[in-house]
């Protein structure tokens, strides 16, 4: 793996730690598909810092499990817009 994939990983796992934000937030942040992120701090990351990857899981985990919410806020807010 190549120096900069390594150090890109590493930053976006401590960013999606640090900001508890979701892949698509970190993608914007870094400039990077959804699919780059999610295959560094999945795939990647497991070879890099196995500690680190569990921490980033976590957070994973949770967005996915409130992921249903913030969906019903987003469409409550674009029919509030609409009225």
């Amino acid at each position: 793996m190549k120096d900069y994939i390594r150090q890109r990983a590493l930053d976006i796992a401590r960013h999606i730690v640090e900001h508890r934000c979701t892949v698509r937030d970190a993608a914007k942040a870094f400039d990077v598909s959804k699919s780059t992120v999610h295959k560094d701090v999945t795939q990647r990351l497991k070879n890099i810092d196995p500690a680190v990857c569990e921490k980033v899981g976590e957070v994973l985990q949770i967005n996915l499990n409130e992921r249903h919410l913030r969906g019903g806020m987003a469409t409550r807010e674009k029919y509030k817009k609409n009225k």
